[in-house]
């Protein structure tokens, strides 16, 4: 095995290094206060299902956070809820259903479906609207320090042009930002980049006293508020999908650093853009996928694998034969696993972090997670394990996990279709395992031909069986 990874070792990290949006390149990770590490990254808009896209970001950022734990850091993560929004009122209208009740069934939708993507519960899960009296008190001190003004139509806005830093994060200057219209124009503005901190009350929307009139906060006020409640004025990441940094992101860097006058984030990280077949994803284009509709076709975790075989910065292309392929690939590592289920249990835990596979998938992780490389440490370990390789097995297990892979009993996996949502009737599995039972008591007494019935029977309906060391494994082609 060492010599299957010898290559990889050379590339060995000292330390944890991340591509910063701000800086523009990857850099080594120094937390503020070691080893304490504070997170936020922009969570779900909760008026529909998580798409592709939402699971893409989710897993990514669900990955930094388990690297960083697993190299030692103790994490605070924050990944908030927004739950006030023109979208919400507009949908919750639509469908003659109170905003409370759309945001409470579209949260708990949210939560199966991450916890079937293996995403790991954050350590705060704040809801904007439980917040509005923090992002009251940054416009007023926003407003105290001139950055802030109310219209003549009662909406409050934040002064682009009063902060000097504005386009630091996407690298536009004003001119450029005003010359590319992406912002649409507002009579009420001074100026057209100027955005809302506080919007002033429609009839029959949510609305909350201010001292500017009863009204709703912004968009982007939310997430500087929240994350100074758990994290501080200024702390070590922040992250989101790449259409996020501007303008959100850049917002929320004029916010808070122009109401305290100190560094907000030091290191923002975006993921890459999701396509489909080539294309943008868009329900217009029909091709817009949720993740529910994805699992009705292929388990969580071949979705899950699929997401991490292409590195969180790059772009990354959806299609039904790239899912395919991706469970086929974890199936080989499933393969592994169940083919040294017992010898797996011999021998001692000897530290994985030690021998040259694991400090390859280290170096991989600590590359500006590339989980591509990491992913290609399994499969050397994989290929180890086929060999016979007791270690191998072990290792595999372990690393795979940090990445929130393999996390399936082997044989199940198989018998449930390997990745693939097979139609069955209840009690399907105790069926299957009785005609094995019966098979084997035919080749027990040598009648070979009534045990090659039922394999053919079981085959025309799918089930492959495989005679392995005097044990009968099967799976679902």
């Amino acid at each position: 095995m060492l010599n299957f990874f010898n290559f990889l070792v050379f590339f060995v990290k000292t330390m944890l290094q991340l591509f910063n949006t701000l800086t523009r390149r990857v850099e080594p990770f120094q937390p503020i206060h070691p080893p304490q590490v504070r997170m936020y990254v922009c969570g779900m808009t909760v008026y529909d299902h998580c798409h592709l896209g939402h699971g893409r970001m989710l897993v990514n950022f669900d990955v930094l956070y388990r690297w960083l734990q697993a190299s030692g850091y103790t994490v605070t993560y924050v990944r908030n809820i927004t739950d006030i929004d023109d979208k919400i009122i507009d949908r919750a209208a639509q469908q003659g259903e109170p905003i409370e009740q759309l945001t409470g069934r579209m949260i708990a939708a949210m939560h199966q479906d991450l916890a079937q993507l293996a995403v790991l519960p954050p350590t705060h899960e704040p809801r904007a609207t439980e917040h509005v009296a923090g992002m009251l008190a940054l416009i007023a001190t926003l407003e105290a320090k001139n950055l802030a003004y109310q219209g003549l139509n009662g909406d409050v806005y934040y002064s682009v042009r009063d902060f000097p830093g504005y386009g630091k994060l996407s690298g536009k200057t004003l001119e450029d930002l005003r010359a590319g219209e992406r912002v649409a124009r507002d009579a009420f503005k001074r100026d057209p980049l100027d955005f809302v901190l506080w919007k002033s009350a429609k009839p029959g929307e949510p609305q909350w006293p201010s001292p500017w009139g009863p009204g709703r906060p912004g968009w982007h006020i939310e997430c500087s508020a929240m994350s100074e409640c758990f994290l501080g004025e200024h702390f070590d990441i922040h992250g989101g999908g790449h259409d996020l940094q501007f303008p959100h992101h850049e917002n929320e860097i004029a916010q808070s650093e122009g109401a305290h006058g100190h560094a907000f984030v030091n290191v923002w990280m975006h993921n890459g853009f999701l396509r489909v077949n080539d294309e943008k994803m868009s329900k217009s284009l029909g091709n817009f996928f949720t993740l529910r509709d994805i699992f009705q076709r292929f388990h969580p975790e071949v979705v899950r694998f699929f997401l991490l075989r292409g590195h969180y910065r790059s772009p990354l292309n959806y299609t039904d034969g790239h899912l395919e392929d991706a469970r086929q690939g974890l199936n080989t590592l499933y393969t592994a696993l169940r083919d040294l289920k017992e010898a797996a249990s011999e021998g001692g835990e000897d530290d994985v972090w030690s021998c040259a596979a694991g400090q390859a998938f280290k170096a991989a992780l600590d590359d500006d997670l590339n989980t591509p490389e990491a992913v290609a440490v399994l499969f050397g370990l994989a290929h180890e394990a086929h060999r016979g390789t007791r270690v191998a097995r072990r290792h595999l297990v372990r690393l795979a996990a940090v990445l929130g892979l393999l996390q399936h009993d082997p044989s199940v996996w198989f018998e449930d279709g390997a990745g693939l949502i097979v139609d069955r009737a209840d009690g399907d599995r105790d069926r299957i395992e009785a005609l094995i039972a019966q098979r084997q008591a035919a080749r027990d007494t040598r009648d070979f031909a009534t045990a090659d019935q039922i394999r053919q029977a079981l085959l025309a309906e799918g089930i492959v069986l495989e005679d392995k060391a005097g044990t009968t494994q099967w799976r679902r082609a």
